[in-house]
């Protein structure tokens, strides 16, 4: 990912120049929701960061996992709560696929502040050590040969990893299957077993693969090369581009927040993201750090959401 490139102007409410306001002060343990289960990449960096933040805001962060329904369920619950700072979000990819495939009582659009966008989590194009795909174009040429034939692995429907696979599916023309799986990590077993053509996997996710020569990389999904991967190019240096899809992990707040609250939160994210600990830990990830501001954030939802919902209503991106 490009880290702040490419975002689109969304307007934030600011307080009125020259007036003084009192900072904020949380007057409680605040909650930070993670609409998905314990273990995951939104729930590892949701607790990565609440120590430095309930650090910089005298209260603790507490991390409250919700998952269900598509990561509704604990979205829900921080969009209908009082906008007094003590309830925040963190999530992922399925902030923008969720609200498409699903009949909600909330409006996305309008329910959430954006706060920062912590982190993105470029994935990495797999094939198996026995493919002859070496490349982009080469896996492109195997697969077109075999029109129908060959799987795609992914970690669930709707998923980046998923997304991504159809994206290039899509730019391509290719025929294919696709396997979805609970999780990556039987995807990625299926792939050492040459039951599949390719996998998408986040850079933690397949570095332990590639690192132990079990598996091929041939791309990175994300505008520029990651610097644990130099000698891979993107795929969008391989005849693609503008592709580009990321994971990505950022905290919302419900709508409607004063200013001097999402002053003092904004200052407090920064605060955890400069932790040296919690750098160390998100790039051992594979992720890159960005940390944005309100306003950045909104501009990335901005421009992502209506892009990522035309392609799952295109392709007709299921749940199930």
């Amino acid at each position: 990912m490009s880290g702040r490139r490419a975002f689109l102007a969304l307007p934030l409410l600011t307080p009125t120049a020259g007036v003084a306001q009192t900072p904020w002060v949380p007057a409680r343990p605040i909650r930070l929701v993670v609409p998905y289960g314990p273990g995951g990449g939104a729930d590892t960096t949701a607790r990565l960061i609440a120590g430095p933040m309930g650090n910089a805001l005298g209260q603790p962060v507490v991390v409250e996992n919700r998952p269900g329904a598509g990561a509704s369920l604990g979205a829900q619950e921080v969009a209908r709560a009082a906008p007094d700072g003590h309830t925040m979000l963190m999530d992922a990819m399925a902030h923008f696929v969720t609200p498409v495939l699903m009949r909600l009582p909330i409006d996305y659009a309008t329910s959430f502040t954006p706060l920062s966008l912590i982190i993105a989590l470029p994935h990495v194009l797999l094939v198996p050590n026995d493919s002859p795909a070496t490349d982009v174009a080469s896996l492109v040429a195997h697969v077109k040969a075999r029109p129908g034939q060959i799987a795609f692995g992914t970690s669930g429907n709707g998923t980046a990893a998923h997304l991504a696979a159809v994206m290039l599916s899509r730019r391509a023309g290719l025929e294919m299957l696709n396997a979805p799986y609970r999780g990556i990590a039987p995807a990625l077993q299926d792939l050492v077993a040459g039951r599949l053509g390719f996998v998408f996997a986040t850079v933690a996710s397949a570095m332990p693969l590639v690192r132990g020569g079990l598996a091929r990389p041939i791309a990175v999904s994300s505008v520029q090369r990651v610097a644990v991967l130099p000698e891979v190019p993107t795929v969008a240096e391989q005849g693609y581009p503008g592709f580009e899809m990321d994971e990505w992990n950022g905290l919302l707040l419900p709508a409607s927040m004063p200013g001097p609250i999402m002053t003092a939160l904004s200052a407090a994210v920064l605060q955890a993201v400069r932790d040296p600990t919690v750098r160390e830990r998100i790039l051992g990830m594979g992720a890159v750090l960005i940390g944005s501001d309100p306003a950045e954030f909104g501009r990335f939802i901005a421009a992502r959401a209506p892009a990522i919902a035309q392609l799952v209503r295109e392709e007709r991106v299921t749940l199930d």
